[in-house]
């Protein structure tokens, strides 16, 4: 059952969704003020979280693969908007959903079916739609526009109860921010100044959260052996300040590994692995009929491994997620944590 729960009134984490094309990538760029994704990026095949500012308010900007997005299967699919929860938890305080205003047809009305089904039936009203514009804007006329436009366009922001933005594509251009910060924080305001929870963000939490813990205790080991070589080196208050400030980027360090990579996302991974060898193996028994019972077998076993091959390749690598993810060198972390930024002599 969705709900929606009190949030932080610290930062704002916004889940920044496309149906096509790279409106939701240009969206990120004019939030965060800075080129995360360039211009021709259309599409991604991995979640990502951003952090920054958007006139001076502390952001995370999730992005996931487009809503439309044909060039991954549909279990990458799943384990991406999956991803993208664990990135985004407890919950956004707002889903910023991207359009090119001179690009919307009639399917994008679709995406208020699809965000329901994805997200949880309540979200909408933590949706926001946002306009991509290539020029000078001229906010009136550009909402009068929206306003008496032809009706996709009309019709696309009715579906999300009026809300809309419009943004420039380029990200130079800063006019805007302040307009943009206070629509969602009228919006968040007019729902109680909550964020938007379900169960499966809630899941995500929960599942974050067990890998922080088996990461933290993997590395118990390690973190105490920095606060040693600390120790040798800084004294009284300069030691505790150090150590606290090691900490917290260890945290952060362990934070980020269990959003990207837990039992939650391995295991829709595993199962899209069998869900490909089941019907890979059936398809290429019938193909091997034609040849009987021999071909059968056959073709059941290569058409096995080619289903295996494409309902789960990113399942041959999980095991090396972690390494992707930061540098293995744990005591080499440590090192050059210690050496980089707390090189101050000790006072004898």
């Amino acid at each position: 059952m969705d709900k929606r729960t009190k949030g932080s009134a610290l930062e704002l984490r916004l889940m920044v969704v496309g149906s096509s094309g790279p409106s939701q990538f240009l969206l990120t760029n004019a939030i965060l003020g800075r080129e995360e994704f360039t211009k021709d990026v259309t599409c991604i095949s991995c979640s990502s979280k951003k952090i920054g500012e958007l006139a001076g308010r502390r952001v995370a900007v999730v992005n996931g693969p487009s809503i439309y997005d044909k060039g991954i299967t549909a279990v990458k699919r799943q384990n991406e908007l999956r991803r993208s929860k664990c990135l985004c938890i407890p919950g956004p305080h707002a889903f910023l959903v991207a359009f090119d205003i001179e690009d919307i047809s009639p399917n994008d009305i679709r995406t208020v079916k699809l965000l329901k089904k994805r997200f949880g039936r309540n979200c909408l009203k933590h949706c926001m739609v946002l306009l991509a514009q290539e020029g000078p804007l001229e906010s009136a006329a550009l909402e009068e526009r929206v306003k008496e436009t032809n009706w996709h366009l009309r019709e696309l922001v009715e579906k999300y109860e009026g809300r809309f933005h419009i943004f420039n594509k380029n990200w130079h251009d800063r006019s805007r921010d302040r307009e943009l910060l206070q629509k969602i924080e009228w919006m968040v305001a007019s729902l109680g100044g909550v964020y938007f929870s379900s169960s499966s963000f809630q899941k995500a939490e929960e599942r974050v959260k067990k890998e922080e813990k088996r990461l933290r205790k993997k590395r118990t080991a390690e973190i105490e052996q920095a606060w040693t070589d600390m120790e040798k080196q800084y004294i009284a208050d300069d030691l505790y300040r150090r150590r606290d400030a090691y900490t917290t980027s260890v945290g952060a360090d362990i934070r980020a590994r269990a959003e990207m990579d837990n039992d939650w996302l391995r295991k829709s991974l595993a199962r899209g692995l069998g869900s490909g060898l089941v019907v890979g193996a059936i398809m290429g028994a019938l193909v091997g009929s034609i040849e009987g019972p021999w071909g059968m077998v056959l073709y059941g076993v290569i058409g096995g491994a080619v289903g295996g091959l494409a309902g789960g390749t990113a399942q041959v690598a999980i095991e090396h997620i972690e390494n992707r993810v930061a540098p293995t060198a744990r005591l080499n972390f440590n090192s050059i944590f210690i050496n980089r930024f707390f090189a101050a002599p000790r006072n004898s």
